[in-house]
């Protein structure tokens, strides 16, 4: 393999990958669809395309799986639904799959939220073939490893013992039978089996609801069953034939899934093992995000501030174990476009680039794709000469760049409309003549670029025996009524001194 010094996660991951796996390589990942895709759960759909379109470069073929665990049981009401919260406590305990979505849009309310992480991978250019996981078990994919974990119970429960270091329950199982009178799949156990038969009880009580008392029997070819998590996970592994998959980092601690997951495939399984990797907490404002809670911003609010590559961008460019804080205030999002457009400037073959500008090219290539940068006048400029003038087709002649003011007036427009734009640039051109900034402006010339009109007012400032502080203040209040604003030499530039000078009446 390469050297990795100057690699972005995805480069080395694939190398990785080509030096240890047979082609055609297979990527997994996937999420349970219990509440509101987030950014946490958009890195889960972004980090294996990242890793699929890196082999790619590299003329390898991959295929990437994204699956939608929606066999899970149904544990609370999310924030996002809680309008419908009469509606859907009845169904607390049955798998996602099977609980009604209340909005009526979709299959079913795990089918809700996967309909709308589809909306966003479409949105993202996520390219993958998403798997219903209900229907693998449905049509028997899981069957043979259902059969596998009941004939070898005893070994199981003792590798899920020994990774996750507790102890389980006398009546621990590797499936969890889906009750056949109330629908439930949390409050069943199962009270024998033989390897294809199984008997169980409705009757767990859970901290969210209670079983119904039915005791039933039924063989793993009804399909009526999901195996528990930490031998499920190895389980689809074998049926995707995966290369490599990624989890958190809560995965990854000791006694955690990936323990038991190891432990299953090469120990149980006697099967070769994929390559895991391993990403960092995204957190909001510090804190982890939760779907069920309503933890966080959604991504379907920060798309309408931000183009879906500039989210891309934010969220590819860190290290891959490194926990990003999602702080979605004007300024951070603000500098993360800037960044973005000065990542789209670098170039990935100057010699002696650093390794901090050589993962932002990388990150800027796997988010802008092959389209690249919609706009070419920088995001603020935009937003400058629209608040000036407050007029988009003159913010397109000035910025010389029409194209990309159509594409970003939406996010712009919706920054505005939320009151969301810096302080420094929320603000009307209301020019109010003082004779100190009069003579300032007589004093420049049509040939000054902004730089040298903000070099100027120290200059100016001096001769006048003022601070040049006092002096930016000064302009600031003539022009637009505060006492601070965007650099004076950009404002004074954006206006245009033949303006200024008519407006001020010099």
């Amino acid at each position: 393999m390469s050297d990795t010094k100057h690699m972005h996660w995805s480069e080395w991951l694939a190398e990785k990958v080509i030096a240890e796996k047979k082609e055609p390589y297979v990527i997994t990942g996937g999420m349970t669809t219990s509440g509101p895709v987030h950014f946490g759960t958009l890195c889960e759909l972004l980090f294996p395309m990242a890793i699929k379109e890196a082999l790619e470069a590299r003329g390898r073929k991959a295929k990437y799986y994204f699956i939608a665990d929606i066999m899970d049981a149904f544990d609370s009401v999310p924030v996002a639904m809680e309008q419908y919260r009469a509606q859907l406590e009845p169904h607390l305990g049955k798998p996602l799959c099977y609980v009604p979505d209340p909005t009526g849009k979709s299959k079913s309310f795990g089918d809700h939220f996967l309909d709308e992480a589809k909306g966003l991978m479409r949105l993202f250019g996520i390219d993958a073939e998403i798997v219903r996981i209900n229907e693998y078990y449905e049509h028997g994919k899981f069957d043979e490893w259902a059969r596998f974990y009941l004939k070898h119970e005893a070994e199981a429960r003792k590798i899920v013992e020994e990774t996750s270091g507790q102890a389980e329950k006398k009546d621990w199982s590797p499936i969890m039978p889906v009750c056949g009178n109330c629908g439930r799949i949390a409050t069943t156990r199962v009270t024998g089996q033989d390897g294809e038969s199984y008997g169980y009880a409705c009757d767990k009580d859970v901290k969210y609801t209670t079983g119904c008392g039915h005791i039933g029997k039924n063989r793993i070819s009804d399909h009526k069953y999901k195996i528990v998590w930490r031998l499920h996970w190895p389980a689809w592994k074998q049926i995707f034939h995966t290369s490599i998959e990624g989890a958190g980092i809560d995965h990854h601690t000791k006694g955690g899934s990936e323990d038991t997951c190891r432990a299953i495939t090469l120990n149980l399984m006697k099967k070769e093992y994929h390559i895991p990797y391993r990403y960092g907490f995204i957190l909001f404002q510090g804190r982890k995000y939760s779907k069920s809670k309503g933890t966080g911003m959604g991504i379907s609010e920060i798309v309408k501030l931000l183009p879906p590559e500039v989210v891309k961008y934010m969220l590819l460019r860190p290290d891959l174990e490194e926990n990003v804080d999602i702080d979605p205030t004007s300024e951070k999002m603000l500098r993360t476009v800037e960044e973005f457009e000065g990542a789209a400037k670098l170039d990935v073959n100057t010699p002696d680039i650093s390794r901090s500008d050589r993962k932002k090219a990388i990150a800027f290539s796997l988010a802008a794709g092959k389209a690249g940068m919609h706009w070419s006048a920088p995001f603020l400029d935009m937003l400058l000469y629209y608040q000036i003038y407050q007029d988009w087709a003159e913010a397109a002649k000035l910025t010389g760049d029409a194209d990309g003011v159509s594409y970003m007036k939406p996010y712009i427009s919706e920054w505005i409309a939320r009151d969301f734009i810096p302080d420094d640039y929320r603000f009307k051109y209301n020019p109010v003549p003082s004779e100190m900034v009069k003579r300032f402006i007589a004093s420049l010339t049509p040939a000054m670029d902004a730089l040298a009109i903000h070099n100027a007012v120290y200059d100016f400032a001096k001769a006048n025996g003022m601070e040049g502080r006092q002096m930016f203040v000064e302009i600031y209040r003539s022009l637009i009524g505060k006492d601070r604003g965007p650099r004076a030499g950009k404002l004074i530039s954006a206006i245009g001194l033949a303006r200024l000078r008519k407006d001020l009446g010099i």
